[in-house]
């Protein structure tokens, strides 16, 4: 499957990517294992943006069905995006990739906030930037987060890292029967409600144009493999 060289992309990470084997949290060695994919990406030229989610620690919808207010869920889950920035920045760091950490909900004395002409200057000098904390506001996803910011940047793609090899018709966990697409394009996806991020993160891809790669992280060395056109993964387009 042959793939266009990418310039700069955003990766998004699922929060539950962190804990490794845990059952909650962050594991600091799983963290380790995921800069180093991202060194080695960024070593071949790449520019890249990261976005990773907070249900290791909290989730907002989860939080709201328990009787939270979902408002006020959803501004923990942003922290605990926050959290996992900052862990991600520390590992990143270690492995001599200098980070910068933007928040969408200001803490000065923990990251910066949100510019993006100022990111993109991170970019240009080869820093990689991780943006935390969502859009700033409730009621939206860190999909919809890593959509907003992969189109601000003008990113070449928006690869989703998660614990599945890419994009199935139905739940590949409960459905051996379920069927992987090799490629899909974004309305289908909406149509059918296929589980690859939520629609306003599926239709702000589309109307920007950026495709969306859908492949597992957990399986070491997959991102450099799915950055070169290889390994399994699933790309959502437009038609044609």
């Amino acid at each position: 499957m042959s793939q266009p060289p990418f310039k700069r992309i955003l990766l998004k990470l699922s929060g539950e990517v962190l804990m490794g084997n845990q059952q909650f949290g962050i594991d600091p060695e799983f963290v380790a294992e995921l800069a180093r994919e991202v060194k080695a990406a960024k070593d071949t030229g790449l520019e890249i943006c990261l976005v990773i989610g907070g249900g290791n620690i909290f989730r907002g919808m989860a939080g709201a069905a328990k009787g939270m207010d979902r408002a006020q869920a959803d501004y923990m889950g942003m922290l605990a995006t926050v959290m996992n920035a900052l862990a991600m920045q520390n590992a990143l760091e270690q492995q001599g990739v200098h980070t910068r950490v933007q928040s969408a909900i200001e803490m000065d004395q923990v990251c910066e906030p949100v510019i993006r002409r100022r990111a993109e200057r991170h970019l240009e000098k080869g820093r990689v930037v991780i943006f935390a904390a969502g859009v700033g506001s409730p009621y939206f996803t860190t999909d919809s987060g890593a959509a907003l910011r992969a189109a601000e940047m003008k990113c070449d793609a928006l690869f989703k890292g998660t614990s599945v090899d890419g994009v199935y018709d139905s739940d590949p966990k409960t459905n051996p029967e379920a069927k992987r697409y090799d490629t899909v394009d974004y309305n289908t996806v909406l149509a059918e409600d296929l589980k690859v991020m939520d629609a306003s993160a599926v239709a702000l891809c589309r109307d920007n144009k950026i495709p969306i790669v859908v492949f597992s992280i957990r399986e070491k060395g997959n991102l450099a493999r799915v950055l070169k056109g290889e390994g399994v993964q699933t790309i959502v387009r437009g038609e044609g």
